[in-house]
């Protein structure tokens, strides 16, 4: 049994910050790759970052150099630092991760997600 659980999310005007974070608890025997998502009203989930379990990272377009995903493996943590914020960035953003409980069988899972509101 594994959960993920967000936090971090709020209101911020545009130009603000926000960290964003996610724990995994429970049976865990490897993580592997480790993401944020976010959905807007009306569209569709969309990949926002990812990191693999060596620290390789990868972006969408509209959020390179301005958001850093990071992860402390100690934790079981994933963080996603999130500057220059604009109102296009409003969305509920959600955790992800592939979990082994075991040597080979990896599962997906999701958090309960995280509303950020960018809005003056």
């Amino acid at each position: 049994q594994v959960q993920l659980v967000e936090s971090g999310g709020g209101l911020v005007q545009p130009g603000g910050s926000l960290r964003l974070s996610c724990a995994a608890s429970g049976r865990i025997f490897n993580i592997n790759a480790m993401g944020w998502y976010r959905q807007a009203p009306g569209k569709e989930r969309e990949l926002v970052a990812t990191i693999s379990s060596g620290g390789s990272t990868n972006y969408v377009a509209s959020v390179k150099g301005r958001f850093t995903i990071s992860r402390d493996n100690a934790k079981n943590a994933v963080y996603l630092q999130m500057n220059s914020l604009k109102p296009e960035d409003t969305a509920v953003y959600y955790c992800n991760a592939d979990i082994s409980s075991g040597v080979f069988q990896y599962r997906n899972y999701w958090g309960q997600g995280t509303q950020v509101t960018v809005s003056s």
